[in-house]
């Protein structure tokens, strides 16, 4: 259960992008205390994508890709969400 708002995101990632890697990581546990952290979880997320999808966009074009495709999240309880967001071939 504990896993659910993550795979939605894996799984909308997935519909929107393709990626060649995806790891979708809860890191609530390591902001406890901070803004909107809930002992239940799923408040504070870590995406790590590539996908042929972000080649020749710049950094900030990839953030709002990826924003766009998790407002739902977003805009349901996610409080905060680190990106890595690469094109395949990039280190």
């Amino acid at each position: 259960m504990m896993a659910k708002v993550a795979d939605g995101m894996a799984a909308k990632l997935t519909e929107a992008f393709a990626p060649t890697h995806l790891n979708v990581i809860d890191e609530t546990n390591q902001h406890h205390g901070h803004a909107a952290w809930k002992e239940s979880g799923e408040t504070h997320f870590k995406v790590e994508i590539t996908a042929a999808a972000f080649a020749g966009k710049s950094r900030v074009e990839r953030q709002r890709l990826v924003y766009a495709a998790l407002a739902e999240d977003l805009n349901a309880g996610v409080h905060a969400l680190a990106l890595v967001v690469k094109a395949p071939g990039e280190a």
